[in-house]
């Protein structure tokens, strides 16, 4: 038996190494389409969040639709059982959007992406909280480890919380917007895990975008503002690569195992600094760069331990004798 297991299939090797490198590729392709989006909404200047997000969610729709109708699946995928599951995930999902956007308009480009690399981590934390998982003391460490560096980020604007006019102090609040906004964003996440459970990812992002834009508009009484031709094509334009975003994303992760293909999208942090400083002359920190890297160490950390768990569990299961 053993000899059989160990026998190679003709080109199999291969086969899944060209896979995985697509997926890599596909990984990598995703977050610069990201980053892409982050900069044409933070070009756009400070448009009310609500309204960046209605561009943002909308305008995503129309790449979606047309990636779905060219495979063929757009007649299911707004299909679901669980109407009012999408909505809870719409409603915080836009929550975290909104100040996520909030903070992008009032810091530094490549602040504002790494501070949202605490969302993994708080991902760990709430599903110990809310779901009861045993999180053992490696990830523990490596959460603790991470907010370290999301506290190393932070401190510069957070000391300024000292001073009388902290309130008016934009990058303050941008600040704490980011990280209320990966907090958000890492209960979002929580209720994905459950929808994936049951749903399609197609259906999934769809009720997500339509849910969003709809919500974004009841915000438009609240100080919506007259945009300019460039406002308008930079936030449709950040809307499109968005919906690419998904797309891109999601192919990935069909390629290669999420655990190969995750820790790529911290080249993020490596495209924000170029884009931040080329385009915005954003000039990233030492406490963004130090702070930065302890995050990224965590999140990998975490990231390589959930598979080690994984695979472990996967030995369990085939070596527990069939009850019976």
């Amino acid at each position: 038996m053993a000899e059989k297991r160990a026998e190679p299939k003709v080109g199999g090797d291969h086969a899944v190494g060209h896979s995985t490198l697509r997926g890599i590729a596909l990984k990598i392709v995703s977050v610069a389409v990201f980053v892409g989006m982050s900069t044409c909404i933070k070009a756009a200047g400070t448009v009310p969040a609500g309204q960046i997000v209605f561009f943002r969610s909308f305008f995503a729709i129309f790449p979606i639709i047309a990636f779905l109708a060219f495979r063929g699946k757009l007649g299911t995928a707004f299909t679901t059982k669980r109407p009012f599951n999408h909505i809870a995930r719409g409603v915080v999902g836009v929550g975290a959007m909104g100040l996520g956007f909030f903070a992008l308009t009032r810091l530094p480009l490549p602040e504002a992406i790494t501070l949202n690399y605490a969302q993994p981590l708080l991902v760990v934390v709430f599903s110990s909280i809310f779901l009861g998982e045993a999180i053992r003391v490696y990830r523990w460490s490596a959460v603790a480890v991470g907010l370290v560096g999301v506290l190393i980020i932070s401190w510069p604007e957070l000391t300024l919380l000292r001073s009388g006019a902290a309130l008016g102090d934009q990058e303050v609040l941008g600040v704490i917007a980011a990280l209320i906004a990966a907090a958000i964003s890492a209960i979002a996440m929580l209720l994905v895990r459950n929808l994936v459970q049951t749903e399609k990812t197609a259906t999934i992002v769809l009720w997500f975008s339509s849910t969003a834009s709809v919500m974004s508009l009841l915000s438009l009484p609240f100080g919506w503002q007259a945009l300019t031709p460039g406002q308008t094509a930079l936030l449709v334009a950040a809307g499109f690569c968005g919906g690419l975003g998904q797309i891109l994303m999601t192919a990935a992760y069909r390629h290669a195992e999420a655990s190969v293909v995750a820790p790529f999208e911290y080249t993020s942090m490596i495209l924000g600094v170029v884009v931040g400083y080329l385009v915005f002359g954003d000039v990233a920190s030492l406490n963004m760069l130090a702070g930065g890297a302890i995050v990224v160490a965590a999140g990998i950390f975490i990231i390589w331990r959930e598979r080690q768990l994984g695979l472990e569990r996967t030995r369990t299961r085939k070596a527990t004798p069939p009850q019976g």
